[in-house]
């Protein structure tokens, strides 16, 4: 196995969730028993700002490991797939060296409540509201950043997954197709389990952006390793280097695919604050780097562009359906509040995302909202 032996810092990590713990005993046990070369008392810290998939550092004296598990209650059907992402990263560093190695995968639920994985841990930076001091000072530091995370995954789409063994990840064929479907299916399910502010019309306005989405859908052009939830707060940098992105994190959808469909994912998140206050583009879903000054939504599209040979014309379809696709997994996330099955306080507030999301999402398709 390769270990880290470093100080383990602290600015990414703080202490468990009231809520959010672990079997720690069963947990060590059955790392040391994998993993021999563990020894020693074991410490667990929390990687706090993930909204969904619960992760961890765990440390033995200076090795340190990331253990990550699904949510607690229940989980949709095909979501945070720790077996998935284990296989990903069990081999996708291979061809990316910006994908965290994992090393295990324990399916049995008994030892810690769930499944779980394990993989390596990199110190770094996550930007979040701000860039941090430690990556770049400069006044193009969150210009630069910005331009780095196109071209990691203008980076990621250009690999070959025979490269690294996944070219069985996904099925290609049909891929926008079975998203489409499958995302109705979900939001069908989720629709009815939580109290939004005027369901009904939220849900038939959800509803309608799904139809639209399946009557004006674009034929696909290539296929490669789609990420399926690529954004900047799921990038990490290294200190001092804010022009690479050092690690991506979060690949329990991963798959095979149209490539756009990432592409949409990130202008969903990206904030444009070339657009005016009120523009359907400048509305951005729930994340903590909204206030973030970066390229408008044109220069990344442009920089995108310019490492393929996509055509782009139909990229606000792609958009639209990462804007939705979204507004789907916020609802999984408020019903999950509404259930009592999560203590993270930040839960309660991603109903309020619903409605907004799903009429920009609509405006992209060209529907009056």
């Amino acid at each position: 196995m390769a270990t880290v032996h470093e100080p383990a810092p602290s600015h990414d990590v703080a202490a468990i969730r009231p809520g959010d713990e672990l079997d720690e005993p069963a947990l060590r046990s059955w790392l040391v028993k994998h993993l021999p070369v563990l020894e020693g008392d074991m410490t667990v810290m929390q990687f706090p700002r993930g909204s969904a998939n619960l992760t961890y550092r765990v440390s033995f004296g200076d090795r340190h490991l990331v253990v990550r598990r699904p949510p607690l209650g229940t989980v949709a059907a095909g979501a945070h797939d720790m077996g998935r992402e284990h296989r990903v990263l069990s081999r996708l560093h291979e061809a990316y060296d910006r994908a965290p190695r994992a090393f295990l995968h324990c399916s049995d639920p008994a030892v810690i409540g769930a499944e779980f994985f394990v993989s390596e841990y990199r110190s770094g930076y996550v930007v979040w509201e701000r860039v941090p001091p430690e990556v770049g000072t400069d006044a193009d530091a969150t210009r630069r950043i910005g331009l780095a995370v196109i071209d990691a995954l203008a980076e990621l789409h250009e690999v070959d997954p025979a490269s690294c063994g996944l070219q069985d990840l996904g099925r290609p064929d049909g891929f926008l197709d079975r998203q489409v479907a499958g995302w109705t299916k979900r939001w069908r399910t989720v629709a009815e389990q939580s109290n939004l502010p005027d369901a009904a019309s939220t849900k038939a306005l959800v509803d309608e952006v799904g139809d639209r989405l399946a009557r004006t859908m674009p034929r696909s052009q290539t296929a490669g390793i789609v990420h399926n939830d690529f954004k900047i707060d799921n990038c990490q940098f290294a200190a001092g280097d804010p022009d690479r992105v050092a690690s991506v994190f979060d690949w329990d959808m991963a798959t095979l695919g149209d490539t756009l469909a990432d592409f949409g994912t990130l202008l969903n998140y990206w904030p444009d604050h070339t657009l005016p206050a009120g523009d359907v583009g400048a509305f951005v879903a729930a994340s903590a780097t909204r206030e973030l000054d970066l390229p408008g939504r044109g220069e990344v599209i442009e920089r995108y562009a310019g490492t393929s040979s996509y055509d782009l014309s139909d990229i606000s379809w792609y958009e639209a359906f990462g804007c939705w696709r979204t507004v789907v997994i916020l609802q999984q996330l408020y019903a999950r509040h509404v259930r009592g099955e999560s203590p993270d306080p930040r839960m309660a507030q991603r109903g309020e995302m619903v409605r907004p999301l799903a009429r920009r999402a609509l405006a992209l398709l060209g529907g009056a909202v």
